[in-house]
């Protein structure tokens, strides 16, 4: 309970910035590891705040908003420069906690590639080549999202998320391109279930968390 207390408080933070400068937690250049565009290179935005609170998140330290940097998204568009990168994630935390208007208003003025991974929390705001959703269990996902996703990505960590799953997938778009990945810490138990069940309905796809078994970030 006290998690989630912190996690609202946070909430109310980040919604008060103006998107010109935004809680950083971390950035880094390497490749997409999960669903869609898993293993082309991309550099990461890590925004920090989170009103979500999923038991098994490997970031926890991204969720309060108040203990990383601000930075301005001029800083952050030099730095994606710098790193030769074309396509830019901007992950959290839950990012549509803040207004990405700016950020991406900027990077896309450069001619970068802007991909959001969320859990659809918030209305999404900023410009966008690439939306991955992946809703969460621990807080509804807000009503207009489902209108703009490019990518369902569902966390599979018991039987009954796959009914959950094909909740969700009745309310994307056809063109969207669904995925089911294991929860990391139960992959050997899960995979021969979301095998069997991608098997009988092949609209979706398996996604692995690729970085992990490079152990890279």
């Amino acid at each position: 309970m006290r998690v989630q207390t912190v996690l609202t408080t946070q909430k109310q933070d980040a919604s008060n910035l103006s998107g010109k400068e935004l809680p950083l937690m971390e950035e880094f250049y390497s490749v997409q590891g999960e669903g869609y565009n898993n293993g082309v290179p991309a550099y990461f935005l890590r925004l920090a705040g989170c009103d979500v609170g999923c038991k098994w998140c490997d970031v926890k330290e991204s969720w309060e908003a108040d203990a990383h940097p601000v930075v301005h998204v001029n800083t952050m568009t030099e730095r994606v420069l710098q790193s030769g990168a074309t396509n830019v994630v901007i992950t959290g935390g839950e990012p549509t906690l803040h207004n990405l208007d700016p950020l991406t208003r900027e990077l896309k003025r450069h001619g970068l590639s802007t991909w959001i991974e969320t859990a659809g929390t918030n209305e999404l705001t900023g410009f966008w080549d690439w939306v991955c959703f992946s809703p969460k269990k621990f807080k509804v996902p807000h009503e207009s999202i489902y209108a703009k996703v490019d990518e369902l990505k569902v966390v599979i960590n018991h039987r009954s998320d796959f009914r959950w799953a094909e909740q969700h997938a009745a309310r994307v778009s056809e063109e969207c391109q669904l995925f089911l990945q294991p929860e990391w810490s139960r992959r050997d138990q899960l995979m021969p279930s979301i095998f069997d069940f991608v098997l009988t309905h092949p609209r979706w796809r398996i996604s692995l968390q690729t970085h992990k078994y490079l152990n890279v970030r």
